[in-house]
């Protein structure tokens, strides 16, 4: 389903932290058929993949995501040995206007990956937005459009700052993460589905 190639082309940008993105990795197609066996998501958050039933379509997409071919393609570009590290995937389907605040992601993670599925995108707010420090959400090194098709990942760093202007509404995007051992991805999943839990039992919190 993914486009491997176009991933694999896609220029790395080093300073101040190692960063790309790609377009266009999924056809039209595939992308309407991702997204009717996507997960019915109705709560902002981000949801592990364990707690969410989807169709077949995703499923394939997911098969992708975990492939072997991929993890190699990042390995090369960003340097860095991923095959013996757990990887955790996640998957968004509504934004809250809180969302999107600046922050580098925890030091349990290594590299991380956003796959959007949206059908196109022409809102100013929920772009993501690479940064060059924690203060700014304006000073941008880079802005992802979330149009479906898009991958972005980067290397975590004390430097990965990144974050988007605020957006209430559909935003859905695959993430996924290598993270530094099991007990991180235990402890990990443990916090995002106890997180999912609670919304099941009050949706309006």
């Amino acid at each position: 389903m993914i486009e491997f190639d176009r991933i694999d082309r896609a220029d790395v940008v080093r300073e101040p932290f190692q960063f790309f993105m790609a377009e266009n990795v999924l056809s039209q197609q595939t992308l309407a058929t991702i997204n009717r066996d996507f997960p019915p998501i109705t709560q902002p958050g981000v949801f592990p993949l364990p707690e969410l039933k989807y169709g077949p379509g995703f499923e394939s997409l997911i098969s992708d995501i975990k492939s072997r071919e991929l993890e190699a393609i990042l390995e090369r570009k960003f340097d860095v040995k991923l095959a013996e590290l757990p990887l955790m995937i996640t998957v968004r389907g509504w934004c809250a206007a809180r969302d999107g605040r600046i922050h580098t992601d925890s030091t349990d993670k290594v590299v991380t990956c956003l796959l959007y599925l949206n059908e196109t995108w022409d809102k100013d707010g929920g772009r993501l937005r690479l940064l060059r420090d924690g203060r700014d959400i304006n000073s941008t090194l880079a802005e992802i459009p979330p149009h479906g098709g898009t991958f972005a990942a980067f290397k975590r760093s004390d430097r990965s700052w990144h974050g988007h202007l605020p957006f209430e509404g559909q935003r859905r995007y695959v993430m996924f993460n290598w993270v530094r051992s099991e007990a991180v991805l235990m402890k990990n999943l443990g916090r995002h589905t106890l997180s999912a839990r609670l919304k099941r039992l009050n949706p309006f919190a």
